[in-house]
């Protein structure tokens, strides 16, 4: 599950690729319905990171400092929150032994949890904030499993 503050990121970011223009933070928070203080702390490490620009002044506010095609759902969300891995012996920027795990190798959780991991990595270093918006975009195109349409019905 990705953090609240991961979720905003990712709406303040939407927010901007639609824009025509600059937008201030207090016209993001509005619009996103994100709290203002909140806001400007993931602007600021999104800043820091390339992702984002801001500008002073009358004319200021935030743009995208890149391409939305070029903003991964995956990066912003290393960005925020860190690995993104279900466990820590699978987590390729914070590797962690799992503190009870006798062997990585015969580990049956570890096996089903790092296809999970790589299916999730693999959706999310490939889909773009622009492909987000971008109202033709059809999710079909992910390959996901036929498991996934079907998770809630039992046979």
């Amino acid at each position: 599950m990705i953090s609240q503050k991961a979720r905003y990121a990712l709406r303040a970011l939407v927010a901007l690729a639609r824009a025509d223009d600059s937008m201030m933070i207090a016209e993001i928070a509005e619009q996103q319905q994100i709290p203002r203080k909140f806001l400007e702390q993931i602007l600021l490490d999104l800043k820091h990171q390339g992702i984002v620009a801001s500008r002073r002044g009358r004319l200021g506010g935030y743009d995208l400092l890149m391409p939305s095609d070029q903003i991964t759902f995956g990066r912003v969300l290393r960005i925020i929150d860190g690995p993104i891995a279900p466990l820590p012996c699978l987590s390729r920027m914070a590797y962690k032994r799992c503190d009870d795990c006798k062997s990585e190798t015969t580990c049956e959780i570890r096996k089903v949890f790092a296809k999970v991991a790589e299916s999730a990595r693999d959706v999310l270093d490939r889909v773009t904030i622009a492909e987000a918006i971008d109202d033709n975009w059809n999710a079909d195109i992910l390959d996901l499993p036929a498991a996934a349409s079907t998770a809630g019905k039992r046979s």
